[in-house]
């Protein structure tokens, strides 16, 4: 069941490459009554990377053939999984909550569209998001609704960001 969601949004993120964000589509539609959340600080910010320090994790690809990521986000360690199809990061609503993001009903205010059909979505940003040594400020992302996401995604929002990364040889090095 997860699989043709991870596909639908893998095409949705196709889509939204060739148009913009999600959150700009969103914008120019006036259907965000809001700005996006942030995350309110519920614990100290992690301490940045050495400005100019060039650091670089490599992540061994599991049995099934994916990447798994154990990011820090706001001070809580989450599991997602990467996901280059993905123009955003994308958490479950359970580890939206577990980092500090408090969505209610009304924050789903983007829709979706997956193989299961259209998923409402709530539109966030993150102050930041830390892989080994690799740090991202300021990352875009959704919080789909309980039960329609098994893992969070590690998406293009933050990759993009990235001095690059590959993937070879049954391994994915990113490149901060």
């Amino acid at each position: 069941m997860t699989r043709p969601i991870l596909w639908a949004l893998g095409v949705l993120a196709g889509a939204v490459v060739a148009g913009g964000s999600v959150t700009e589509r969103i914008a120019r539609s006036g259907l965000s009554g809001s700005a996006p959340l942030t995350v309110s600080p519920a614990a100290p910010a992690p301490v940045p990377a050495r400005p100019g320090a060039e650091a670089s994790v490599t992540l061994a690809q599991d049995l099934s053939g994916h990447y798994k990521a154990h990011p820090e986000v706001e001070g809580r360690v989450l599991r997602m999984l990467v996901d280059t199809g993905a123009t955003l990061c994308v958490f479950t609503r359970e580890d939206a909550e577990r980092i500090g993001l408090r969505v209610t009903e009304r924050d789903f205010t983007a829709k979706v569209g997956t193989a299961n059909g259209t998923v409402p979505a709530a539109p966030v940003r993150v102050r930041e998001l830390r892989v080994g040594g690799i740090a991202v400020r300021d990352v875009e992302a959704l919080v789909l609704p309980s039960g329609r996401l098994e893992t969070s995604l590690l998406g293009m929002s933050f990759l993009r960001r990235l001095r690059g990364f590959e993937v070879a040889g049954g391994r994915m090095i990113l490149r901060g």
